[in-house]
């Protein structure tokens, strides 16, 4: 199955494409999706020469971030981004509708789910929660150090 089938590339208001350092691109909520954005998030990684453990980490949140997405929104998107900050990287996931704002959880031991913002709280530098720009939904970020002995 193509990507390009399911993949929009985001274009700037201003209809100009993001600047080098930032990948930018919209999914379908559909299951699917995680493995796509964990896919596009490895090539661009592997583009930028990122170090393995980074580029591995990245595609851990953005995997997990994606999945949140997906099963407590009513999104019919996601949109992703991944930007160099720096000696960070920024992995952030919009999504477009109502649902439960990002909140680590205790996962008993028995518990398919409930460790994804575990996860991403144990890698990231900071992570947070913003209002989407477009008014609906919100933004979920976490910011991954580079530097891996960090």
């Amino acid at each position: 199955m193509a990507s390009s089938s399911r993949v929009d590339p985001v274009v700037w208001q201003n209809g100009s494409t993001p600047p080098s350092g930032c990948l930018r691109f919209r999914l379908p909520a559909i299951p699917t999706s995680a493995a796509e954005a964990r896919r596009l998030t490895r090539e661009q990684l592997r583009e930028w020469r990122m170090p393995g453990e980074a580029s591995d980490s990245a595609q851990l949140v953005i995997s997990e971030l994606v999945t949140n997405a997906l099963r407590h929104t009513e999104s019919d998107t996601v949109g992703c981004e991944v930007r160099l900050l720096g000696s960070l990287l920024r992995v952030a996931v919009a999504s477009e509708g109502s649902g439960p704002r990002g909140a680590p959880r205790t996962a008993g031991t028995e518990d398919e789910g409930g460790r994804g913002l575990l996860l991403v709280c144990s890698l990231a530098q900071v992570w947070g929660v913003r209002p989407h720009d477009a008014g609906a939904g919100h933004v979920v970020w976490a910011d991954l150090p580079l530097d891996t002995a960090a």
